[in-house]
């Protein structure tokens, strides 16, 4: 049989670096390394392929509440550790999660940290980084899909349009204890469109910012809850009702996209839905 020329070798997938760690030997005062994982927005077979072979590599796992249990479960050989951080609800002091992370490198060679979405957004990720580089140990960050672009899929609306939003805003208006408020509406008022991470308990503050910004009160908003798992709702609203809409109706984990791109699909969903169905729906 005559191979191609063209034909392309399939190469194993492999994390990087891990290999030499384990062929260390663990010698006496040698670290592991820390890998920051993106879990994706919460289906599990949305985990990217590194990210499963880590986690299947994995001496322990430290992993965020919003985590699927299915993509946690994936590290079969693993210790798995829960560090909460969940918006509202008690959380493990992230102070406490960075001390864990560098002693848990001190003693295994493969630690994940298991972060919802991407990493790098909206977590603490950087705090986590920080403590482990003034530690010495090695860390690498594997990227995840964040919840604005599995929500954006949802509803099957791009986030950007050409010649109706050629830009979006991420933003949260929520800041920790005792930190200064952010400027979060001033990015969102200057751009077509914003996707709005922890924003449904700040809805009516959402609301009122933006249209005291300039924003219209018509400006179409989607709410998408447990954006990617089968028990997945999707939401349409305006700007002026969205404290109202998002009190009655939200009671999952949500992500708030405003713009308008996000009209048509919110039209035709109104033209398709019966008056019951329209009420279940918003």
């Amino acid at each position: 049989m005559v191979k191609s020329p063209h034909a392309r070798e399939t190469v194993p997938l492999a994390v990087p670096g891990e290999d030499a760690v384990r062929a260390s030997g663990r010698s006496v005062g040698a670290n592991g390394k820390v890998y920051l994982v993106g879990a994706g927005p919460g289906a599990p077979d949305l985990l990217t392929l590194r990210a499963a072979r880590l986690l299947e590599q994995a001496d322990v796992v430290f992993y965020d509440a919003l985590v699927h249990t299915d993509t946690v479960a994936l590290a079969t050989r693993a210790e798995k550790v829960a560090v909460g951080k969940r918006c509202g609800k008690h959380s493990t002091a992230q102070q406490f999660i960075n001390k864990r992370l560098v002693d848990a490198a001190k003693r295994f060679a493969v630690v994940v940290r298991l972060k919802g979405g991407d990493p790098m957004m909206f977590g603490r990720a950087q705090e986590e980084i920080a403590a482990l580089e003034e530690a010495g140990i090695a860390c690498e960050v594997v990227p995840g899909i964040t919840a604005a672009l599995a929500a954006a899929a949802a509803i099957k609306t791009s986030l950007t349009q050409r010649g109706t939003a050629r830009s979006i805003t991420f933003a949260t208006p929520r800041v920790g204890v005792a930190e200064p408020g952010s400027a979060w509406v001033d990015g969102l008022a200057a751009a077509d469109a914003g996707a709005i991470y922890m924003g449904v308990g700040e809805a009516a503050q959402i609301s009122q910012a933006l249209i005291a910004s300039g924003k219209p009160r018509g400006l179409p908003v989607a709410i998408v809850e447990s954006a990617s798992l089968p028990e997945q709702r999707i939401h349409f609203t305006i700007l002026a009702d969205l404290a109202r809409f998002a009190a009655s109706t939200v009671t999952g984990p949500a992500l708030i996209l405003v713009g308008p791109q996000f009209r048509a699909r919110a039209a035709e969903l109104a033209e398709r839905c019966t008056p019951r169905d329209r009420a279940a729906t918003g």
